[in-house]
């Protein structure tokens, strides 16, 4: 029997890596990146195949999922923008092109997700599972980092009224709040702070965790944060 398709969006080498790791045994992969040369070696090592995707651009996004050999099971969206500014100085394409990446780009991906979820046949009353990588500018908004709050805050709208519509439609939809910093590869860590960033091998495991809860006891939204973060 042939895995179910798993799709993620925005691949690079930090989180979205860990999560293709995570899921290689159960699913088949789809990655997509704006440049798919830098992600070849994982792709080999997950045995996925790739697509070069601008994550704004809504007819290579529909391609993208009628492209799939069957329904997706699983859809992660990870690209977001950020400029930080004064607001005062910030341009008009700043907020444009934050906003554009990260709410318009989740509002394509799921659209498009949901298209394909939708017209398939529910396995135990599933259909799938769409995620949203989000943020802790997503719940308030930060000094000089406007474009970023905004995006995210929209990212997390979109998401919650996916959820409302689509939980009863058997597709699970969830926003996973990234509460800080992650450890990804090239970044290290304060020495007068050991343990203060997000591993993203233990990020990937909350993801899994969404992906295989129980439909009547589903989550719209996750925080994960580091054990010194104070409250």
């Amino acid at each position: 029997m042939s895995k179910p398709q798993a799709v993620i969006i925005g691949v690079g080498d930090g989180l979205s890596a860990s999560l293709a790791r995570e899921l290689m045994r159960d699913y088949s992969l789809t990655l997509s990146a704006r440049n798919v040369d830098k992600i070849a070696g994982l792709a080999q090592e997950t045995d996925a195949r790739t697509v070069q995707l601008d994550g704004t651009d809504e007819a290579a996004v529909a391609k993208l999922f009628d492209d799939l050999p069957a329904a997706p099971r699983v859809v992660i969206y990870n690209p977001s923008a950020r400029t930080r500014g004064p607001i005062a100085e910030l341009s008009a394409e700043d907020i444009r092109n934050a906003v554009e990446v990260t709410a318009i780009g989740s509002f394509l991906a799921g659209k498009h997700a949901a298209r394909r979820m939708l017209a398939a046949d529910p396995v135990a009353g599933v259909r799938g599972t769409i995620l949203f990588t989000g943020a802790s500018a997503g719940v308030k908004g930060f000094p000089q980092s406007a474009p970023f709050a905004m995006g995210k805050f929209a990212q997390r709208g979109l998401a919650e009224s996916m959820a409302r519509e689509l939980h009863p439609q058997g597709i699970h939809v969830a926003w996973i709040n990234i509460d800080g910093a992650i450890l990804n590869p090239g970044r290290t860590e304060p020495q007068d702070r050991p343990g203060s960033m997000l591993r993203p091998d233990a990020i990937a495991r909350t993801y899994r965790h969404l992906i295989e809860q129980d439909r009547s006891a589903w989550s719209n939204e996750v925080a994960v944060r580091p054990w010194v973060e104070k409250f």
